[in-house]
């Protein structure tokens, strides 16, 4: 029955249900006030991750560490590109090259940070980088090879990141609106990229 309609039929409004009746239909049901304040005094030591954190904390922590190996690599190649990227069609192009490696790092930072709030050390060691990578370095030489090796590994960002939110989906919001958030910018770049190679190919000879 309506709502509105029982509380007419009751001659009267009807009050809005209570926090104990709306979880009822619900999987999750909404604490009291003095059960969140002891869940809270619990693990102090483990800072931000309190007792209602829901994902695989280890696999989460292997999935940064993953995704800030795939963003320092990214760094490091767009870096690469801006240095060695030549000729008259290459001017405009390397400020993107460095635009993007900017980006990059910042996304590196903003992951090692949420590393840190979930309890562990980033993982900076330049031993393994490749390996934990999920885009590769590259290795083209023209200026078109450089924007495909750029192009490439952007797709490969986004298909990862789309993997990682959705493995970890409602257990750790932060850490999925972290991926989000790298995600569209990935997106933008790949689009970029995608319109780079086309026009640069157009203007070979």
């Amino acid at each position: 029955m309506n709502l509105d309609r029982q509380g007419a039929e009751g001659n009267g409004a009807a009050s809005p249900p209570s926090a104990s009746s709306q979880g009822a239909g619900n999987a999750r049901v909404l604490s009291g006030i003095d059960e969140l304040r002891s869940r809270a005094r619990k693990g102090l030591e483990d800072g931000a991750v309190t007792p209602s954190y829901g994902a695989d904390k280890e696999t989460v922590l292997r999935l940064l560490n993953e995704a800030l190996a795939t963003e320092i690599l990214c760094t490091l190649r767009y870096r690469y590109h801006y240095f060695v990227a030549a000729g008259l069609a290459a001017e405009s192009i390397k400020d993107e090259f460095l635009k993007h490696a900017q980006e990059e790092q910042e996304h590196a930072d903003q992951i090692a940070e949420r590393i840190v709030q979930l309890g562990d050390d980033p993982n900076f060691n330049p031993l393994g980088l490749t390996e934990r990578s999920h885009a590769e370095f590259g290795n083209g030489q023209s200026l078109a090879d450089l924007i495909r090796d750029d192009l490439i590994a952007e797709r490969v960002a986004i298909e990862s990141y789309k993997e990682m939110i959705a493995y970890v989906g409602g257990d750790d919001p932060t850490t999925r609106r972290l991926f989000e958030s790298i995600l569209a910018i990935e997106e933008e770049h790949a689009e970029e990229f995608a319109s780079m190679l086309s026009n640069v190919r157009l203007a070979s000879p």
